[in-house]
């Protein structure tokens, strides 16, 4: 019902849309002048999600795990508010997913994924997804794809000073901070994010059941009882400084640092039925990456040079209290991680229909992991874990060639080295055709076809090597095909309608997916057991409508269909998961976004669905053997003041709109309907160059 409800509202909102252009047909307009520009030859082929500035600085409550849930096709695996959020592509698993800022790979050496939970997105200034085989214009190892991140070494002229203060549900608070200066050579950029939060919202836990007795203490009914989230308090401070030198001549110098300390608590499971004070289950982070590039342009190549290191500090500690004051310790983990990043990239074009690039890449990980356990007996501790150093390496050749404006192809041959293992050659061949492009006429449009393959491998994490106990050095390598073929269509309606629509179809088969099973020892393993197929179709969907008189409405809808599915052997006359949909992977997914504006007014809408999810390998359908579908709602409504010393923003955010009762991960409490309140105040320095133009 809530899928014939969506579609009805569609339908109801295009059939409005379609009488809006047929009333403004009678409207007189200033002829418009229609620039027909190259695309750039990098993108030859590509197949990409670019996200919109204003998805990124929506609010400062957002972290990247938001932005990708209601703006693309991608699954966004959530344990809870606050907690980790892992990304995948088109049914892969989130260690398929490579992830980079600024050009350095900030995936975790330990366990291959990236934690989007804890990358705000005002730290963002350009969030880019390439999809599956577009991944390897980047970098190894994305057989899912590659989120690409950055910051923009760009400000007013100037000082400009932005602070925002965020308050919401559950005693929640959200600051934000941020100091920019600009001259013709230097710019200095400070932003600071504090947020903060008990995180005690209440739910209904479906996981439990209270008995209602008569007088005769004989049951009479049953009821879920509503329970707060327990232990799930975070504190969590980020800095990023960034500072940049243009000598105006070609060359930039560039130097970023962001910090990262965070403190949270891991809340209790739904099935827990221990007191909360008895327990201690918590999670703090340090961690440092900095950045230092130099960039050299001329007018027909570039290069750049960047050097990295981040340092991460990761405490895990689970304990209980035995009897009053004493404490077991269950789980005492400390991991510290050292990674040295150095890579040089240079593009070079020959006349208009030749691009050649060439790059080179080295990670240095060193990696000490522990479980500091207390052995009662004797008084003795016992350390367990791993102390490991690996060198990756990762070069790449590619050239786009161009022989008419509609054709371009596109070959990129990339060659990866992790420790004492090399990966055979990856290839990868992108081509697009634009078969039409109408630019001069009363209604602009074009029509590009698109595709690629390629071949890529993924080496085992640190943890699934070397982890103890369990660890297993004698892992393969993940690899696979990937195939893609799409189009994409641009359409000018009319002078105040816009339209795209692009499509993509994606096949790819990965042998040796790497599964923990657990063992007859007590403890899981890492095994190649698995050949997965994953398949299907990504769409999205944007529209630009001016309805006049200042009115703006905006249209952002994304859908995928991604079965993925287990192709391998049994691994036991018992297993029943050959031919069934991988765990944790919806078969259909969808986001949509509308923005209204009307001067300086915005009002936006959100929605995201996912479809069940199966919890075990089987696709049983028992009470904790798969997850039902969900359907999430969110609204804001902002308004901007401007006075002379200062500019206002205010806004009013709702998430969950329609109280929604789901859950992501199994077990794991999802908060009901809540509410955000922003203050925004940017003062308005004087622009000393501007004064000095007036003087």
């Amino acid at each position: 019902m809530k899928i014939i409800r969506f579609i009805s509202l569609l339908i109801i909102s295009l059939s409005i849309e379609s009488l809006v252009a047929k009333v403004q047909e009678d409207v007189t307009h200033l002829d418009e002048l229609t620039v027909m520009a190259r695309r750039p030859m990098k993108e030859i082929g590509l197949e990409k999600t670019v996200f919109d500035s204003l998805v990124l600085k929506e609010n400062i409550a957002l972290s990247m795990a938001d932005v990708l849930t209601y703006n693309s096709s991608v699954y966004v695996k959530s344990y809870g508010r606050a907690t980790l959020s892992t990304v995948a592509f088109r049914g892969t698993s989130p260690s398929h997913t490579q992830v980079s800022w600024n050009g350095i790979r900030i995936n975790s050496p330990m366990l291959g994924m990236t934690d989007f939970s804890s990358i705000p997105a005002y730290f963002v200034d350009q969030a880019t997804l390439l999809h599956g085989t577009s991944s390897v214009n980047e970098s190894g190892g994305g057989i899912g794809g590659l989120v690409k991140l950055a910051t923009i070494p760009d400000a007013p002229p100037g000082f400009n000073l932005q602070y925002v203060q965020g308050i919401g549900s559950f005693s929640t608070f959200d600051e934000f901070l941020r100091f920019t200066y600009k001259n013709s050579h230097w710019l200095s950029s400070t932003r600071i994010v504090y947020s903060s939060s008990p995180n005690d919202y209440t739910y209904v836990n479906h996981d439990k059941k209270i008995n209602i007795y008569d007088e005769d203490h004989n049951i009479i009914g049953q009821y879920y009882p509503k329970e707060k989230n327990r232990s799930g308090a975070y504190k969590d401070l980020q800095l990023l400084q960034e500072i940049y030198y243009n000598t105006l001549k070609g060359n930039r110098l560039g130097w970023s640092i962001w910090y990262v300390d965070s403190n949270r608590e891991l809340p209790m499971l739904t099935t827990d039925y221990g007191n909360e004070r008895q327990f201690e289950n918590k999670q703090r982070e340090n961690t440092l990456r900095t950045v230092l590039s130099w960039n050299h342009y001329k007018s027909d190549w570039d290069l750049q040079l960047k050097a990295g290191y981040i340092f991460t500090w990761l405490a895990y500690d689970y304990k209980k209290e035995i009897t009053e004051g004493f404490w077991s310790h269950m789980t005492r983990s400390r991991s510290h991680v050292n990674s040295l990043f150095a890579s040089t990239d240079a593009n070079y074009y020959l006349g208009n229909n030749w691009l050649f690039s060439a790059g080179i890449s080295l990670n240095q990980h060193f990696v000490r992991s522990e479980d500091k356990n207390i052995i009662l007996q004797q008084g003795n501790k016992a350390t367990i874990g791993y102390d490991k150093a690996r060198l990756e390496l990762s070069g790449y050749v590619s050239a786009k060639w161009q022989p008419i404006n509609s054709l371009g192809l596109g070959l990129v041959l990339r060659e990866e080295y992790f420790g004492d293992k090399v990966a055979p050659l990856i290839p990868a061949f992108f081509a697009d055709w634009r078969i039409f492009q109408n630019s001069w006429s009363q209604h602009p449009s074009s029509l590009i076809l698109k595709g690629s393959v390629s071949r890529n491998y993924r080496f085992p994490s640190l943890n699934d090597l070397y982890f103890l106990p369990g660890g297993n050095p004698d892992l393969k390598s993940e690899s696979g095909f990937t195939y893609d073929i799409g189009f994409s269509f641009d359409y000018v309606i009319s002078k105040r309608i816009t339209l795209n629509i692009s499509s993509n179809w994606f096949d790819s088969k990965i042998k040796d997916w790497i599964l923990w099973l657990p063992t007859t020892k007590g403890f899981f393993s890492p095994k190649n057991v698995k050949t997965v197929h994953a398949y299907g179709i990504e769409t999205t969907a944007e529209a630009g409508l001016d309805l006049g008189g200042n009115w703006r409405l905006n249209f952002n809808g994304s859908f995928s269909w991604t079965p993925s599915i287990n192709e391998g052997e049994k691994i036991s006359p018992a297993d029943q998961s050959i031919g069934k949909q991988l765990p944790y992977v919806p078969r259909y997914s969808a986001s949509a976004t509308g923005r209204l504006t009307w001067k300086s007014w915005a009002f936006l809408y959100k929605w995201n669905y996912y479809s069940e999810r199966f919890t075990m390998s089987s696709n049983d359908y028992t009470l904790t053997g798969h997850l039902p579908e969900y359907f999430m709602n969110n609204i804001s409504l902002e308004k901007n003041f401007s006075f002379k010393p200062v500019d206002l923003q205010l806004k009013l955010a709702v998430n969950n709109l329609f109280n929604e009762d789901y859950l992501s991960v199994l077990s794991r409490p999802m908060p009901g309907i809540n509410f955000e309140f922003f203050i925004g105040i940017t003062p308005k320095f004087i622009n000393p160059q501007k004064k000095k133009t007036e003087e």
